[in-house]
């Protein structure tokens, strides 16, 4: 597929209660790498297979929960572009400077009519993925692919009030597909839907949530299931709070286990997934099928997992 326009999920910040003990969990435990420490306290750190700087913030708060979430697109012009269309969407846009975030340039920045804040831009300092551009192998040197052997970031689902306007937003402005939505079995009412710009069953999603700008997960890409189940063992081992073992989506049809990082924000690693293509036909679920739906091996939601976001 020939990718213009938004190409993926780059960045996700987090608040986080204490940088020590989420440093503990997204570094030491899942593996992720830290890449600079700012002067303001921000930690940012990425996945082995990244090339770009960063793909997680973390700051420390008073509360958990999300700062905002980035998208990279794939020049300045698209951004620009994007820029007047957010607007004409009915959106103010704030323009922040090239530099003004480290490793970065220029950005655009909006709130989705679901309450969280979401960045544009075009440019992050490429440092690489610890393999050369000329015959660069398949693995890295050993030490560098550690923890729960994640890939790269992958989507975020986030929670709030008017999920069906930013679902308008992302389709009729970002050019994503729905590619899935589940709703009310009586009403029709829409209470999650799945958004990809790629040939992923997903690049961002949402849930009904009666509050605006809630955060439900950050989701990490694993080379395969058996690494799902080596991430099971390792949050088993160091007594990591899961909130859904490992299981298979119907949604995204993904392996996957849900868990906890130390302040409560959810983090999910996960493999497999359909491929998605443009004419794909829209896959929808209702809630006669609910535990099918959310997690197909055992049949049965969780109310943890509704219900608890930061």
């Amino acid at each position: 597929m020939a990718m213009r326009g938004l190409l993926r999920l780059g960045e996700v910040a987090l608040r986080v209660l204490d940088m020590k003990a989420a440093l503990e969990h997204y570094d030491k435990r899942m593996g992720l790498e830290v890449t600079l420490t700012g002067d303001d306290g921000r930690v940012y750190l990425k996945a082995w297979d990244e090339h770009d700087h960063h793909c997680l913030v973390l700051r420390e708060a008073d509360t958990p929960g999300l700062d905002h979430v980035a998208f990279k697109v794939s020049d300045d012009a698209v951004l620009d572009e994007m820029a007047v269309r957010v607007r004409d969407f009915g959106l103010p846009v704030k323009h922040i400077a090239a530099g003004a975030m480290p490793k970065s340039g220029r950005r655009i920045e909006f709130t989705l009519p679901s309450g969280q804040r979401m960045q544009l831009y075009a440019h992050k300092e490429q440092i690489g993925n610890h393999l050369p551009l000329l015959n660069p192998g398949v693995l890295p040197d050993e030490g560098v692919i550690r923890g729960f052997r994640i890939n790269r970031l992958d989507h975020a689902l986030l929670g709030g009030p008017n999920i069906d306007e930013s679902a308008r937003l992302f389709q009729e402005v970002f050019g994503f597909d729905m590619s899935e939505r589940l709703i009310d079995a009586d009403s029709k009412a829409s209470l999650a839907l799945f958004l990809s710009c790629s040939i992923k069953p997903h690049d961002i999603a949402f849930v009904l949530q009666p509050e605006p700008g809630r955060f439900h997960h950050v989701s990490f890409l694993l080379e395969s299931t058996y690494d799902v189940i080596h991430a099971a063992d390792m949050i088993g081992k160091y007594r990591i709070p899961v909130d859904v073992g490992p299981n298979r989506h119907g949604v995204t049809r993904g392996a996957t286990i849900y868990f906890f990082d130390p302040s409560g924000n959810r983090n999910e690693v996960f493999s497999g997934g359909y491929v998605h293509y443009p004419d794909t036909p829209t896959l929808t679920w209702d809630t006669s099928e609910l535990g099918k739906a959310t997690f197909s091996q055992d049949n049965t939601p969780r109310e943890s997992f509704l219900t608890v976001l930061t």
